[in-house]
């Protein structure tokens, strides 16, 4: 994608903020947003809501467009591209003239409309867009998060039609990719009515899959060109970009890419990041914010407090400092966040990870 210039100024309003990855084990949108209001007063996001169905799930959540166009059919948790249909050419090419109209008409957000989220499939976000004026955002908001799925994990997660993984075919990789770029640039436009700025995570949980055995033919420039695109898209928009990825992955990859935030699990994953350090300083000396999902979001939650988390989170400064990362800059560039979504867990636990998240937050501004 190419030619949106609106690339966003620094990211320092990031620095020592927390924020949410998105996903929670609510149906009540409301009660979700009310959790948020509470506990995340300069970093709000809108919540994903996958206990209200399949459609809010992480793999549907974005492809409403292709499943309208027949270029998707969804069985379940498990879509499939109807790639080997007759029909296929003339779908694709109508896709494509969705595509050059939201390309040409950049500055008319109807072109963009076919890309948005749909009400029934995003239902926090609505809530989230309705609550302008009213109590959100607050007093003390510096930005709104957004988030989106990666290209890759979709990739991974849909089929083509003869069962192979979408991502390994040139044609689908590039509907996926296109599909979400433009939805990201509709989801910014909506959240910029806050008059905010926007912060967006692609989420990526899939990037572990790169370097093993069984995915020994995934392409590192098919991964970048891919994000990069989604990025450029975000960016393009005047918003800030950021990744999600909740296990230990290489990192390099990120660190190559045009972003304002990398988000990695530092409470089970914190090794991952040591072998990547020349990397993460030359990210943090260009003004780049280290997210620190701390807070984990499994029952190991219930035995952690604000302390013990303080402490893992100067004993990783520590290490990282002693590879020859800037001490200075870990303990400015910082955003915490939890180590993932919290939709798997019970709400009382999700409800310690937020309070949590807030809670440390405060106690690293007070040091």
């Amino acid at each position: 994608m190419t030619g949106y210039e609106a690339t966003p100024e620094s990211a320092d309003f990031l620095y020592g903020t927390a924020t949410g990855i998105g996903s929670m084990p609510y149906t009540d949108a409301r009660a979700a947003l009310s959790l948020i209001r509470q506990t995340l007063p300069l970093g709000p996001h809108w919540p994903q809501l996958p206990g209200r169905g399949s459609a809010e799930g992480f793999v549907r959540q974005h492809l409403s467009l292709l499943e309208k166009m027949q270029l998707l059919h969804s069985t379940g948790d498990s879509p499939v591209f109807c790639d080997q249909e007759g029909s296929w050419p003339e779908r694709l090419e109508s896709f494509y003239r969705f595509c050059l109209q939201a390309e040409q008409e950049q500055e008319d957000d109807r072109a963009l409309q076919p890309f948005a989220l749909p009400t029934e499939a995003a239902a926090g976000f609505y809530a989230l867009l309705g609550e302008k004026g009213v109590t959100l955002p607050g007093p003390l908001t510096r930005y709104i998060k957004g988030q989106i799925s990666g290209p890759l994990s979709l990739g991974l997660q849909l089929r083509a039609a003869d069962g192979t993984a979408a991502f390994y075919h040139s044609t689908l990789r590039e509907l996926i990719t296109r599909t979400l770029s433009f939805s990201v640039r509709r989801q910014v436009r909506d959240l910029k009515r806050f008059s905010l700025p926007v912060l967006i995570f692609i989420d990526e949980p899939a990037l572990l899959a790169y370097g093993q055995s069984a995915y020994v033919s995934l392409s590192r420039e098919d991964i970048l060109a891919c994000l990069e695109e989604i990025v450029v898209a975000i960016t393009g928009e005047g918003a800030y970009a950021g990744v999600h990825c909740c296990s230990g992955v290489d990192w390099s990859i990120l660190f190559d890419l045009p972003l304002q935030v990398v988000n990695f699990d530092a409470y089970s994953y914190f090794d991952s990041m040591l072998v990547y350090s020349a990397e993460l300083e030359s990210f943090l000396h260009r003004g780049g914010c280290l997210a620190w999902g701390l807070v984990p979001t499994s029952p190991e939650v219930e035995t952690e407090n604000e302390i013990s988390l303080l402490q893992k989170f100067n004993q990783g400064v520590g290490r990282l400092a002693k590879a020859g990362v800037s001490e200075k800059r870990l303990r400015e560039q910082y955003l915490l966040t939890p180590s993932c979504g919290t939709a798997t867990l019970n709400q009382a636990q999700a409800e310690r990870v937020y309070t949590l998240t807030e809670g440390l937050r405060q106690r690293l501004a007070d040091e």
